[in-house]
């Protein structure tokens, strides 16, 4: 198993060992022993999500807050994404970067998003599942988020603005002036 950090603090791909022969392949999707070893993260799941999306979903971007915040562990099982985190940490030299990473059932990498930060993907392929770990529960009181399409993030998506589906509920979504703002 392969960690590496991105730009963010705190956020690492995982990329799996594969072992493949004339039956398939295996890989170890997550070693708890190992990620904390070589991250330095004792992380605990206790909730796991599922979504299927055709191409052109978006969903994003989301957080939890306060008590309620969530680190996560994605991938996906089958398809392919355009990944996104948004570091809103206020203290953190990164605040505001965003990172991308294509994240597919073919490359098997997997994404450790900590607390603090904003989430999302873009569907790339028809009937994508995407799988995500939380070490925390939801809870609806604590939901945030930043509109996918955010003038100053300027996040390429990997999609055409005609080929975008997204729910009335995150179209509607503050911008990152806006959250950084009512958190100042």
């Amino acid at each position: 198993m392969k960690i590496t950090e991105t730009l963010l603090k705190g956020c690492f791909i995982i990329e799996p060992t594969r072992f493949k022969d004339h039956r398939g392949v295996f890989f170890e999707s997550f070693h708890k022993a190992i990620f904390q070893k070589e991250t330095g993260i004792a992380v605990n799941f206790v909730q796991d999500n599922q979504s299927v999306s055709n191409k052109g979903v978006i969903r994003g971007l989301h957080f939890q807050e306060g008590a309620f915040a969530q680190a996560k562990l994605v991938r996906v099982i089958q398809g392919k994404v355009m990944d996104v985190v948004v570091d809103i940490r206020k203290n953190s030299p990164t605040y505001g970067t965003s990172f991308a990473i294509e994240l597919s059932a073919k490359n098997n990498k997997q994404l450790f998003i900590p607390r603090g930060m904003a989430h999302g993907f873009s569907s790339l392929e028809n009937n994508t599942i995407f799988t995500y770990k939380c070490d925390n529960y939801y809870h609806k009181n604590s939901e945030n988020g930043i509109v996918y399409n955010d003038a100053f993030l300027n996040i390429d998506w990997k999609i055409t603005e005609n080929q975008i589906i997204i729910s009335e509920k995150d179209k509607k979504l503050q911008t990152f002036a806006e959250y950084t703002q009512k958190t100042v």
